[in-house]
């Protein structure tokens, strides 16, 4: 079972959980007793298809895990390439089934997100365009948790808070995955610090969508100073990593932009709904992953 869950890493799967979050509060307000089984089922197609795609990332990366990560479940032999496989698809028809039960849009979104976890973890990955294709990742996981709603015009579908919100994050995740590109062997000073600037790019896109929408005037000046001190937080440990970029310092930044990914959607929770309940109960996601990655690591 540990080596199971050593294959999905398991804690990163609720940084997926708080997309969907964001996205169903983004597009509903609040979480009721008519709308909760849809978001329930949206959790569960989001949760499928991010484990399944940490399963075949493992899947097509046995080569490079056998030489640089021999203790991965599949290298290791704890796990076997086949059953991975038959896990791998299993976990991903949980999640385009549970799409599917809930409308023609979250399908559509889900079946998009099978195909952009496929091109990333079969050929995306080894290019340039890697980083790029994990933040589509995450772009499409977030429209996901606002897929609840009736098809919009592309012009509306543009001009949306979601669009906005999951262009921001994923951009953010562009930023995660390139600082992680080398991280099991000393890293490019220059790579890093682009990296950086990717993720401060990220954080800038949603502290000016939520400063020229105000949502709630109560939270005006709250939501920029969660921005500014999560990008604070994640700069100041990065120019550790930058200034010695080996693996004993790079390594541990993932999980701390993870988490810290986590803490923005709260963030963007909290502008778009004034609740603090809301936003405390996503901020709250990085409580089981902060436990979990004790024993399973997140990268």
């Amino acid at each position: 079972m540990i080596a199971y869950l050593q294959l999905v890493r398991l804690p990163t799967v609720f940084t997926a959980m708080a997309d969907i979050v964001l996205g169903f509060l983004l597009t509903h307000h609040e979480i009721n007793a008519e709308n909760w089984p849809r978001f329930v089922w949206l959790l569960v197609a989001s949760c499928g298809l991010y484990l399944a795609g940490m399963v075949f990332n493992d899947v097509f990366d046995v080569k490079q895990d056998t030489e640089e990560r021999p203790n991965r479940p599949i290298p290791s032999g704890r796990v076997s390439r086949n059953s991975a496989v038959i896990f791998g698809v299993i976990l991903m028809l949980i999640g385009v089934g549970a799409a599917e039960t809930v409308g023609t849009w979250s399908l559509v979104l889900a079946s998009c997100l099978v195909a952009a976890i496929f091109a990333y973890d079969s050929i995306l990955k080894r290019t340039p365009l890697g980083p790029f294709g994990m933040g589509l990742c995450r772009f499409l996981n977030v429209l996901l948790g606002a897929s609840d709603i009736p098809q919009l015009q592309w012009s509306e579908f543009v001009a949306s808070s979601p669009f906005w919100c999951a262009l921001g994050l994923g951009t953010y995740i562009v930023g995660v995955t390139w600082f992680a590109r080398t991280e099991a062997k000393t890293s490019s000073r220059l790579q890093l610090v682009g990296a950086m600037l990717v993720v401060l790019g990220g954080i800038a896109l949603l502290a000016w969508l939520t400063t020229t929408h105000v949502m709630h005037a109560d939270n005006r000046m709250i939501v920029p100073l969660m921005f500014g001190m999560i990008a604070a937080n994640v700069s100041l440990r990065a120019a550790t990593a930058i200034a010695d970029p080996t693996p004993d310092h790079v390594q541990p930044m993932i999980p701390l932009m993870l988490l810290s990914y986590v803490m923005l959607c709260a963030t963007l929770v909290y502008w778009h709904t004034g609740n603090g309940q809301y936003a405390l109960a996503t901020a709250c996601l990085v409580i089981p992953a902060l436990l979990l990655k004790r024993v399973i690591p997140m990268t």
